[in-house]
């Protein structure tokens, strides 16, 4: 049986696993590159504070799934070190969700953004 971890012991393993995964991850640098200049738009356009929110909200599911997708890849190539149908498809299917939530993320962005750039244009 397990010794129950302490609320501080938690939060330290959650902290390693944040750091190494954007230390070791390349997809998630692409999303946060993709997040921050999201995010540095909204500081210089005068996007209203409901628009901030969802384009976080949006950045924060897509980094959310990009970690759930890299823990499954890790327990996956675990469980089934050797190739295995079931396993390709357990981590396409995940690599597929958070492909699903950028897509997303981006026509967001773009309604939020595009009309943005129409005003300073025109």
């Amino acid at each position: 049986m397990k010794r129950k971890r302490s609320v501080s012991e938690s939060f330290k393993n959650a902290w390693w696993g944040l750091k190494t995964i954007f230390t070791e991850g390349r997809n998630i640098k692409i999303q946060c590159c993709i997040g921050l200049i999201a995010v540095l738009l909204c500081i210089f356009l005068p996007v209203t504070q409901l628009e901030w929110i969802v384009i976080l909200l949006c950045c924060m599911v897509v980094l959310s799934l990009e970690c759930m997708n890299s823990a499954l890849e890790q327990v996956v190539d675990l469980a089934s070190p050797k190739f295995h149908m079931l396993a390709k498809r357990a981590k396409d299917f995940a690599a597929g969700a958070v492909l699903l939530a950028s897509l997303f993320s981006v026509i967001i962005g773009g309604m939020i953004f595009i009309p943005y750039f129409i005003q300073l244009l025109g």
